[in-house]
């Protein structure tokens, strides 16, 4: 399942600062059999500093990812961003099991960004999906409209026969 296009072949290249550059669509997350997303549209820039003994990668990532609204079901564009920063050390074997390190095994010659691109970009997108149009009011949906009328509603003829005995207590939330 590995990405070859997500493979950075670090051997060939001379010690200094390197920049890798990705247009992320949905067919990357289907890959991974990831179906939370109608569409996506990041571009993720990967940046190698090859040093003599270790190596720095920092990867940044903005765009949307087009999720349905957990309250009414619509599509939208969710806008993303995120960075990733990574050290990859030499040792004896392959482990990535801290989040800050990657240490591969002497003698390897390249290494793959794309589970670390797939985990940055899925953990960008809010837990809570929300559509824009429903926090500014311009969104117009039959559900909606039904979560509207099934909200309580305020029963104002109730207060006229209060428990005079409350009364006291509530003069003091309205005193302020």
């Amino acid at each position: 399942m590995k990405l070859k296009e997500f493979f950075i072949p670090f051997s060939g290249l001379k010690v200094g600062k390197h920049e890798f550059v990705y247009k992320i669509d949905n067919s990357f997350f289907e890959s991974f059999e990831y179906q939370e997303f109608n569409g996506a549209s990041v571009q993720v820039t990967a940046v190698l500093e090859k040093m003599s003994t270790m190596m720095e990668l920092e990867i940044e990532a903005k765009g949307t990812v087009n999720v349905d609204c957990d309250l009414t079901g619509e599509p939208y564009d969710q806008p993303i961003s995120s960075d990733l920063h990574l050290v990859i050390k030499f040792g004896e074997e392959y482990n990535d099991e801290d989040d800050e390190i990657l240490i591969i095994p002497h003698g390897e010659h390249q290494f793959n960004i794309a589970q670390y691109i797939y985990e940055m970009l899925v953990l960008a997108v809010p837990q809570k999906r929300v559509h824009p149009g429903v926090e500014d009011g311009t969104l117009k949906s039959d559900i909606l409209d039904k979560l509207e009328e099934l909200q309580p509603k305020e029963n104002k003829g109730a207060s006229e026969k209060t428990d005079p005995r409350w009364d006291d207590l509530k003069k003091l939330l309205t005193d302020k």
